[in-house]
Order: structure tokens, then sequence, then C-alpha cells
């Protein structure tokens, strides 16, 4: 199972994401970002990133204040080819997600199963007591 990190000193995220912003239009990066769907449920605030073809050890998960950052490197096959089309990514990922409701991150699982990591962040409040309260 993937080991969630909680960081609890300030990262370069912050100041690299504000360096990348104000040059992007010079910046073309290697890094891509493979498909991800979040969000809630009753109970838990849910990232799911569809990512085949590695393992657990693979990824790097790490929690600081309010933002969720998923790292890792899909390996490329070995051996020279000459490709006719070449649609699947592999070399460094990078994901940045912003916790937008008040979790639990103590309680934070990640599971990687059939190609997905899956992280639950169970919430703070249900949906149902944050529906009550408004």
């Amino acid at each position: 199972m993937p080991t969630i990190v909680r960081k609890s000193y300030p990262s370069t995220i912050e100041v690299r994401r504000d360096i990348l912003h104000a040059i992007h239009w010079q910046v073309r990066s290697s890094v891509w970002r493979p498909p991800t769907d979040v969000y809630e449920t009753e109970d838990d605030f849910i990232v799911k990133i569809e990512i085949a073809g590695m393992r657990d050890e693979d990824f790097v998960v790490a929690a600081e204040n309010q933002l969720l950052r998923i790292e890792g490197i899909r390996p490329d096959s070995v051996g020279r080819r000459a490709y006719h089309q070449m649609e699947i990514l592999s070399g460094k990922f990078e994901i940045e997600v912003e916790i937008v409701i008040p979790a639990i991150m103590e309680s934070a699982s990640a599971e990687y199963k059939d190609g997905f990591l899956t992280i639950i962040l169970p919430k703070t409040q249900s949906l149902k007591q944050r529906k009550a309260d408004e």
C-alpha cells in the first residue's frame, strides 16, 4: 500500500508553482499528468488516478496544508522500436489536488489496484451534516 507522508514544513511546491506560473510561456515540461478524478462521497474525499503499469512503491503521495501531491515515474518499455502511434505516456508524472473540504489527514489511505491509485481522505463532517448546517 502506498504511504501517505504528511509534511508540516513549507515545501518547494508553492515556490516552484509560482515560478512556473510567472514564466509558463517559456517552460516546456516533460512531466505529464495522468487522468484524475476528484470527488466526494457521503463520508470521504476521494482522488482516483488512472495509472497502469506501476507498483505500490513507485508512488510518492504527500499532503501539506490543503494540497495533495502525487508523483512517480512510469518506466518506458526497453528496446528499440519505430512507433506508428504513441499515446501511452511514460516518465515522470505529477499531480496536485487541492483538498477543498476539511479532511482527517491522519486517517487517509491509499490503494493501488487494477491500474488505479485511489486515495481516500475521510471528511471531518459527512455531506449530510454539512447540508444540515447550511
